[in-house]
């Protein structure tokens, strides 16, 4: 028998769906068992490998989920959140493993989400990257050791395609600063500025969120005190480093006993 994981991707046409399935068919240990598309979308019916361009496969992209996987396979998903949200209930329902890097969820949303992942095995992150796994670290560390004095301000550039401002990226971020100083953060969390808004208030989290161009996604972390500013910065230059961090985590929740992890838990932080 192969020892390799068996992953099925969700959104195979989009651009995360195309490098995740390029990816796994050329990472070791990896397999590409299924790929899934809305119905009626052009891509159902095609070769998974030759949509992402890495050749035949031998899988076609199916319309409906129930239809390909089973309780072995990990499910990838990066789509929408209403997509994400059946995706999740359908392998929660099999038995197969999740790793969702979707955003956008509204509250409600996002709790039905946790809840549904938390009865089979699996990883929820905004940001797959090690990279930024690691920043979040070492911005809740910096905001605990800097203290309430120092102010803390997150800035986001990504893409004008993208949909949600600001990113899940830096709402994690913000909440990192929260937990690290004990906040409230929806009582703490500032989104927009505009017109005369007054002095900054105390404790207050600003998140701002920039489209320009082509940005993959650039996030700033601001700790301003008096006389003094701490920078953090990650900077993606290719989505590769999402696709190589989703599948870190596939491969890793595969083996995992039932329950709802983070990067950081993939990464042993």
């Amino acid at each position: 028998m192969s020892s390799a994981v068996d992953v099925v991707v969700c959104g195979a046409a989009g651009r995360m769906g195309r490098m995740i399935i390029g990816l796994a068919a050329e990472t070791a240990g990896l397999r590409v068992a299924g790929a899934v598309e809305s119905a009626g979308h052009a891509a159902v019916g095609q070769d998974a490998g030759t949509l992402a361009g890495v050749g035949p496969l031998g899988v076609a992209v199916a319309s409906d989920l129930s239809t390909v996987c089973r309780p072995e396979h990990v499910v990838v998903d990066f789509t929408v959140p209403a997509a994400t949200l059946a995706h999740a209930k359908t392998a929660a329902g099999i038995g197969a493993a999740l790793v969702i890097g979707t955003t956008g969820f509204a509250p409600a949303e996002d709790r039905e989400l946790r809840r549904v992942a938390a009865t089979t095995r699996a990883v929820i992150a905004a940001n797959y990257s090690v990279g930024v796994t690691v920043l979040l670290e070492l911005v809740g560390q910096a905001a605990r050791l800097l203290g309430p004095d120092f102010d803390a301000e997150i800035v986001e550039l990504h893409h004008h395609h993208k949909q949600d401002a600001p990113s899940g990226t830096a709402l994690a971020l913000a909440r990192a600063v929260a937990i690290a100083r004990g906040q409230d953060f929806d009582a703490a969390k500032t989104l927009a500025r505009e017109g005369i808004v007054g002095p900054r208030r105390a404790g207050e989290i600003g998140v701002m969120g920039l489209r320009a161009g082509d940005a993959v996604g650039d996030h700033t972390v601001v700790l301003g005190g008096l006389g003094e500013r701490l920078e953090l910065v990650h900077r993606a230059q290719s989505r590769t480093c999402l696709a190589h961090g989703a599948l870190r985590a596939a491969a890793w929740v595969a083996g995992k006993p039932v329950g709802l992890y983070a990067m950081r838990d993939v990464l042993g932080l």
